[in-house]
């Protein structure tokens, strides 16, 4: 299983039994990682916090965490923008660093729990 933080993140391999946990645990851990992200996107109509897509693979056991406008790259990396308070270039990258330990928990819960029947 793998989750992807700007880099891979690779956990060690687990028990077949453990794989629905897996993939529970992956989809909550990117559904916190959009909600944080969207909530620090630049804002001007909403467009941009409101295209934050969480998606998970099953076969591959990877998550990915996009928006979806024209502009969204160029947003996130514009360093010298303005915007409101709360609201920053990197929003992305940003809460994938800041919620790591976050989403590793969520995967964990999710895996103990199916370990333990």
């Amino acid at each position: 299983m793998s989750m992807s933080f700007g880099d891979t993140l690779r956990l060690p391999d687990l028990p077949e039994a453990s794989r629905e946990g897996q993939l529970k645990g992956l989809f909550y851990a990117t559904e916190h990682v959009a909600q944080v992200a969207a909530a620090h996107a630049p804002i001007e109509d909403h467009t941009l916090e409101q295209s934050v897509v969480a998606s998970q693979n099953a076969d591959s056991m990877v998550g990915a965490v996009s928006f979806d406008t024209p502009y969204a790259a160029r947003q996130h990396e514009e360093l010298d923008w303005q915007h409101d308070d709360g609201r920053t270039a990197k929003y992305l990258e940003n809460a994938l660093n800041s919620e790591r330990a976050t989403s590793l928990a969520l995967i964990g819960r999710e895996v103990r729990k199916a370990l333990e029947g």
